[in-house]
Order: structure tokens, then C-alpha cells, then sequence
């Protein structure tokens, strides 16, 4: 069969035209459906014929009927125009994000605060035919999973130094509190000063794995008064946690931690002024303009409650 995909040899408006005539059986009518005088199309038709080498149809009194070179020719031209439109609508859906994948990193505390699990929920029902893939790492390799192509965007902890080659959508900033073993003596207290934790041993984030969390934890703890005596470090805050429950010591945690219901645990609020652990989405400079970076960035700050926005500085 002619190979009618060289735009050479004919373009895909004669294609359109040559089915609307056959599906009329009339030019004039062809023409109306066309919005095209009856005279521009019929001229179409026969220098499609001329260019083909062979007349597509049949001029009757009262109308055309196809050949049977125009009838494979129409069958042919309906299936080329349904995979141009079919690739059309596609090329569409993927400029708007509507297809495709996206590789979503988050910390192994992320999916704790409600925000992560809304967000990851909602763009599911929102993108159905996108493929979604989640992968928990640390911050710091989150950000190198981000920069090497192998995670789109992640959540992650602020990082400590601004990186150009990547993004960063502050999310949420939320109040942290004390984790104590269950029947320690300072879980009678409502809210604990910080300063009553400076005799206490310390169960903390690594900096290496948690640099902002460890950071703000630790520039609380100065700021009240004392250098906090970390007797043992964890990557994630669950292991935190389970060695907090263990009765290795008391830690600081994200409030949101407090979903996690680990026997032998309790947590309790801290007086003022209250530490904060920041959330932030993380994606590629070079993505920041993709449509499934865009609309993940849209769902995330719809989703995200104003009272716990965290402003750009």
C-alpha cells in the first residue's frame, strides 16, 4: 500500500476530505460538513487522484460512490486519522501530566503527617493512567536520588546548604515534642521545659542522615540553656522511637510521630518556644516547568492546611 504517512506525496487535510466525501456520497454535502465550498474540495479530491494515479470515486448524477482503489484508500485514511487523533489527544494528555510516570521519594517519617498520605492519595484519583512509584530514603540521599534522574520529586527534611541544581517547596512546619519511656518521671508533667531534659541521655537523628531535624534539635536545646547527651543516634525516627521505648533515653520528635502508638512510649508537648520539624518537597531545577511536577506542586499546595504553610524566606 502507499505509504501514506510521507507528507510528500499528499497531506492528512485530503485524507480528511476524501472520508468526509464517501461518507456523504455527495460533494456538496461533504463540502457543508466541511465548512469548504463545494468547488475547493472537489478540486482537492481530483488532484489527490491525479497525484495518486488513480480516480477514488465514481461521479454518479446525484452523487459519488467509491472505486475499489477509494474504498482501500478510505479504509486506510479512517485508520490513519483515528491514530493521528488518538496521537494527538495523547501528546495532549502527556503535556498535561495526564500520562506518563512519577517517582515520589519521601523520609521514612513522612508518610506520618497527614499531608503525605493525602497528597499521594488524591493524585492517584486526580492521575489515574500516571504510574506512581514511592521510595523511602534518608534526606541526603534523597537528594542525590533527585539530582541523579532516579526519584522526580521528594519530601524530605530542609536540607542545610541551598543546592542550585535543585528545588525546594517549603511545605509544613510542625511542632515537635518530647518522647519519654513510659513511667518516666517527667510524663507526669502537662508540658516539658526543654531545660528539664538536660540531665537526661539522648536517643537523636544522625546529622550525617537528618542534618535539619538534628540541627533545629540541637539549636533548641543551646537556646534553653544545655548541650543534650546524645548516648545513641538512629537514622529514622521510628528506630528513635522503638530505642526510646527500649528505655535508651528521651528524644525529640515531629509531633506527628504520635500516630505511631509503640507501647512503652509517651509523648508530651514542649513549653515554649517549641523546636519545629520542617517538611519540604524537593524536585530537579531542570524539571520545574514538567506537568507532573507542576501538578503535583499545585495538589500539594492545595492540600497543604494555611495555618501550617511555611512562608518562602
Amino acid at each position: 500500500m502507499t505509504h501514506l504517512f510521507e507528507i510528500s506525496l499528499m497531506e492528512l487535510r485530503h485524507l480528511r476530505y476524501c472520508v468526509a466525501v464517501a461518507d456523504a456520497r455527495h460533494f456538496t454535502r461533504a463540502a457543508e460538513t466541511l465548512g469548504i465550498g463545494q468547488p475547493p474540495l472537489s478540486q482537492q479530491i481530483m488532484a489527490l487522484e491525479r497525484e495518486l494515479g488513480t480516480p477514488l470515486f465514481r461521479r454518479l448524477p446525484r452523487g459519488v460512490e467509491l472505486t475499489s482503489a477509494g474504498t482501500a484508500f478510505v479504509e486506510d485514511a479512517r485508520r490513519i486519522l483515528r491514530d493521528v487523533d488518538q496521537a494527538t489527544a495523547r501528546a495532549r494528555r502527556v503535556a498535561r501530566g495526564e500520562l506518563g510516570r512519577i517517582r515520589i521519594g519521601m523520609i521514612n517519617s513522612a508518610p506520618f503527617h497527614p499531608l503525605i498520605p493525602k497528597v499521594i492519595r488524591e493524585f492517584r484519583r486526580r492521575y489515574p493512567a500516571v504510574a506512581l512509584s514511592l521510595e523511602e530514603r534518608t534526606t541526603p540521599g534523597l537528594a542525590a536520588a533527585v539530582r541523579n534522574d532516579t526519584v522526580d520529586a521528594a519530601f524530605v527534611r530542609p536540607l542545610l546548604e541551598e543546592e542550585p541544581d535543585l528545588c525546594s517547596e517549603p511545605l509544613v512546619a510542625e511542632d515537635m515534642v518530647v518522647a519519654l519511656p513510659s513511667g518516666h518521671a517527667l510524663a507526669a508533667r502537662v508540658r516539658i521545659p526543654l531545660l528539664a531534659l538536660s540531665i537526661e541521655p539522648f536517643v537523636l537523628f544522625s546529622r550525617a542522615v537528618g542534618a535539619g531535624l538534628h540541627e533545629e534539635i540541637i539549636g533548641a536545646c543551646r537556646a534553653a540553656g544545655f548541650a543534650p547527651r546524645v548516648v545513641q543516634e538512629a537514622s529514622q525516627v521510628t528506630s528513635i522511637v522503638n530505642l526510646v521505648a527500649a528505655g535508651l533515653g528521651v528524644s525529640i520528635v515531629p509531633a506527628s510521630m504520635q500516630r505511631v502508638h509503640t507501647e512503652g512510649v509517651s509523648y508530651r508537648p514542649i513549653q515554649r518556644p517549641v523546636p519545629k520539624a520542617r517538611l519540604s518537597l524537593i524536585y530537579r531545577s531542570a524539571d520545574s516547568g514538567a506537568p507532573h511536577i507542576l501538578n503535583l506542586l499545585a495538589l500539594t499546595r492545595q492540600l497543604t492546611a494555611p495555618r501550617e504553610r511555611v512562608r518562602r524566606a
